[in-house]
């Protein structure tokens, strides 16, 4: 595909008053293995995502069924639910920051994800980062579809009765199966119209879930006369020597939860009005939504147990404990609108435009979104969460480990190598200034395995509860394993920045 931006005589960008850069008048992109019309930088015209639109795009992906479970995943590890709400809390500030960081360049740029790690991974060197985000948003795009299907299952079995009692396929109710593909064709459905398309969508969801969730607080808080005893239920940890070892590796956990969205955050941000606009919508539409829908997580959960005398963490079981057809069709909308509004934002749009960046010729948008739908369903990634040391610690540890290396590295070359500054026009250019050793930079190569080994060489798993060693991959470094994140993070910071001293690659 040859794409072509009209003719003009200025033969450099020049930036607006609000530092916005176009390309170049004049420029004419022709190299089909880089360019295609998803890839371009967003005209400046089209850049006009407002302070709102990021918070309610945060807070449609924050408002799902994975994120109230993040609660009943530390509490089932033995913290108290304050020691819970905290984790949760500290991470997604910690989050923020590259979350920020790797921001920048959409506004100012209006390139996605891909086309930044192309500054510093080299234009076909970029595809080694994409394609992990890729491989972590098919999963993702898979846990949340099987998780949607099951709620969308269990509230119609409400309506209709003998939904539970079908007859099996592969296992599972031929009716499960399904809610499943329904529900994965209407997420599908959605995106295919394209990014407005989305906008739009999570305008009014975002709003619609928070009503949800405090509907089903209200819900139970009166049927229970309270919210119950859980709230005054102690941490089996305390705050000394057993509680440790268990809230770091769980607070890397719950960055990785978000760390995947800190690396391509440019393709949300490159539509954005400006810095303002993606800055405050991020800061207040992340750290605080999430905290609130952990306290709501938890304050429902306690009145449950009130109530049923047991505590039910699952939003769609205990929204099914009702007997009101009007409040379980309420419920079924809701798991309808919550999960979909993460899942298409989260783990759909990245890999489109990973996928894109792979083989411009042939990938669309929507064709990489059709992809990631096949791929999220054939890798039947579910299995991921079956325990909470599975998921927290081995899923989410190990994800959070490689995103943290890449993100390191994003954000050493963007801000301290070229201080923000980057040559439009040649990230879309073989032989330019990001061409580097035949399309790769041996420096960020480096620097990808140093962080990466670092990270998560030293994954390991207690007997019978994951797939590492007991000693870790690599025993020496067993105690940083527990940090994956930050190690990766800071590591590849470091050896890059390190190894591109001396050298001249600032535009």
């Amino acid at each position: 595909m040859t794409a072509t931006v009209p003719p003009a005589p200025s033969e450099n960008p020049i930036p607006e008053p609000a530092g916005r850069v176009e390309l170049p008048p004049g420029a004419v992109l022709t190299d089909a293995r880089f360019v295609n019309d998803d890839l371009l930088p967003v005209p400046l015209a089209r850049r006009r995502w407002t302070t709102y639109n990021f918070t309610a795009l945060w807070v449609g992906m924050a408002h799902n069924i994975p994120s109230w479970l993040l609660a009943s995943g530390l509490v089932a590890l033995g913290m108290d639910w304050k020691q819970a709400v905290f984790t949760i809390a500290l991470a997604n500030v910690i989050v923020l920051a590259p979350m920020l960081l790797t921001g920048h360049a959409g506004p100012k740029y209006g390139i996605p994800f891909p086309v930044l790690a192309r500054a510093s991974f080299g234009l076909r060197g970029a595809n080694l980062p994409a394609m992990i985000r890729a491989a972590v948003a098919c999963a993702w795009f898979g846990i949340q579809t099987w998780i949607g299907g099951q709620g969308v299952f269990v509230l119609l079995g409400k309506l209709f009765g003998g939904w539970a009692e079908a007859s099996e396929v592969g296992g599972q109710p031929w009716t499960l199966w399904v809610c499943f593909v329904l529900f994965w064709a209407l997420e599908l459905a959605i995106i295919y119209r394209g990014m407005e398309a989305l906008r739009r969508f999570e305008n009014w969801a975002a709003p619609f879930v928070i009503v949800g969730a405090l509907v089903l607080l209200a819900w139970i808080a009166y049927k229970a006369g309270g919210l119950g005893p859980l709230l005054d239920q102690p941490s089996r940890l305390g705050w000394g020597a057993d509680f440790w070892p268990v809230f770091f590796p769980s607070l890397m956990g719950m960055i990785a939860f978000w760390s995947t969205l800190s690396l391509n955050i440019p393709d949300f941000t490159r539509f954005g009005a400006g810095q303002r606009a993606q800055v405050w919508g991020q800061t207040l539409g992340l750290p605080t939504t999430m905290t609130l829908f952990a306290l709501l997580s938890v304050f429902v959960t306690s009145g449950s147990q009130a109530v049923y005398g047991a505590a039910i963490w699952d939003p769609v079981e205990l929204a099914a404990k009702t007997d009101n057809v009007f409040g379980l069709l309420f419920a079924l909308i809701t798991v309808l609108v919550a999960t979909i509004s993460v899942n298409i934002a989260a783990n759909v749009v990245s890999p489109a435009y990973d996928l894109a960046n792979l083989a411009p010729k042939f990938i669309t948008f929507r064709t990489g979104a059709l992809i990631t739908g096949v791929v999220g369903v054939v890798i039947m990634p579910w299995k991921l969460t079956e325990t909470p040391e599975l998921y927290i610690f081995t899923w989410l540890g190990l994800v959070g480990g490689l995103l943290g290396t890449v993100a390191g590295i994003l954000v050493a070359d963007y801000w301290i190598v070229r201080r923000t500054r980057l040559d439009l026009t040649d990230l879309y250019t073989p032989g330019g200034r990001y061409w580097y050793t035949s399309g790769w930079n041996p420096h960020a190569v480096v620097a990808f395995l140093t962080g990466g080994v670092l990270a998560v060489g030293g994954s390991h798993s207690a007997p019978g509860k994951g797939p590492f060693p007991e000693d870790g991959l690599i025993p020496f470094l067993k105690p940083l394993a527990d940090y994956g994140w930050a190690v990766g993070l800071a590591a590849s910071l470091v050896v890059y920045v390190a190894l591109t001293a001396g050298t001249r690659r600032r535009v």
